[in-house]
C-alpha cells in the first residue's frame, strides 16, 4: 500500500497463487486416484526403477527412500534417486509412473542432456535472483535510484529463466518414462494411459509455476515503473 494509492498488482500475485493451487490440487487428486490401481504384474516402484536404470546401463545410482508426499527427485551430484513415502515400495500405477519419471532424469544425466546441464548451471543464478531481487528493488525505490530497482528486476528474470529451462527437462523425463514403461511391457493395457495422466498432471504444476513467476515479474516491472499505483 502506498500513501494515497493502492497497489492493484497484488491481483497478479493472487492469480498466480490460484493457478498454482489448482495445479497442485490436480496432481494430488490424480495421484490419489491412480495410487489405488495396482499394476497387473505386481512390480514395485523400486523394482521398476532398478530395472530401468540397469537397462540403460546405469549401475552407480542408488535408490533411497525419502520422507514426505511426492517429494521424489533425482540428485545428479549425489547420483541418488529418491522416492517418497507415497511411492517407495508401492505397486500402484501412479507410483510406477513417478519412479520411471525420476529414472528419466538419471538417463538424461548419463546422456548429458543439454537442458538438464543448463538447469544445473542456472541454479545458483536462480537462487541469487530469488533471494536478493526484492531487497534490491525496495532499496532502489527507497533511495530513489531507479537503475538499482531495475537491477532487482533483472535479477528476478534469472528465476523465470530457470523455470523456462525446467519445462523441457520435466517433459522429456516424462516422455522417456512413458516410452520405457510401454516398450518394456512394465505396464500393460490401460495402465500406460493411467500413468500418463499422473505424469501429465505433475508436468502442469511446472507450467503453472512458470506462469505464476511470470506474473510476479510483471508485477515487479509495474512497481518499478510506477504502473502499479492508483489513487485510493
Amino acid at each position: 500500500m502506498y500513501y494515497g494509492y493502492y497497489d492493484w498488482t497484488y491481483l497478479l500475485v493472487i492469480l498466480g497463487a490460484v493457478i498454482s493451487g489448482i495445479a497442485s490440487l490436480r496432481v494430488q487428486s490424480t495421484y490419489k486416484k491412480y495410487s489405488q490401481v495396482s499394476n497387473a504384474q505386481g512390480y514395485t516402484s523400486n523394482q521398476v526403477a532398478e530395472r530401468i536404470l540397469h537397462a540403460a546401463g546405469i549401475y552407480d545410482v542408488r535408490i533411497e527412500r525419502i520422507s514426505g508426499n511426492l517429494t521424489d527427485h533425482y540428485s545428479p551430484k549425489e547420483k541418488v534417486l529418491r522416492l517418497s513415502d507415497a511411492v517407495y515400495g508401492k505397486t500402484s500405477v501412479a507410483a510406477i509412473g513417478v519412479a520411471a519419471h525420476e529414472c528419466g532424469h538419471a538417463i538424461q544425466h548419463q546422456e548429458n542432456y543439454m537442458p538438464l546441464s543448463l538447469r544445473s548451471l542456472s541454479v545458483p543464478l536462480a537462487n541469487v535472483g530469488s533471494w536478493i531481487s526484492w531487497p534490491v528493488i525496495i532499496l532502489g525505490i527507497i533511495i530513489g535510484y531507479t537503475p538499482l530497482a531495475y537491477l532487482g528486476v533483472i535479477l528476478f528474470t534469472f528465476v523465470v529463466a530457470f523455470q523456462i529451462i525446467t519445462l523441457p527437462v520435466e517433459f522429456n523425463a516424462s516422455s522417456r518414462a512413458l516410452a520405457i514403461l510401454e516398450q518394456d511391457h512394465i505396464l500393460i493395457d490401460n495402465e500406460n494411459k493411467d500413468a500418463k495422466k499422473v505424469l501429465k498432471a505433475a508436468a502442469m504444476t511446472y507450467v503453472a509455476a512458470l506462469f505464476a513467476t511470470i506474473l510476479q515479474l510483471l508485477r515487479l516491472i509495474l512497481i518499478v515503473t510506477g504502473g502499479g499505483r492508483r489513487r485510493d
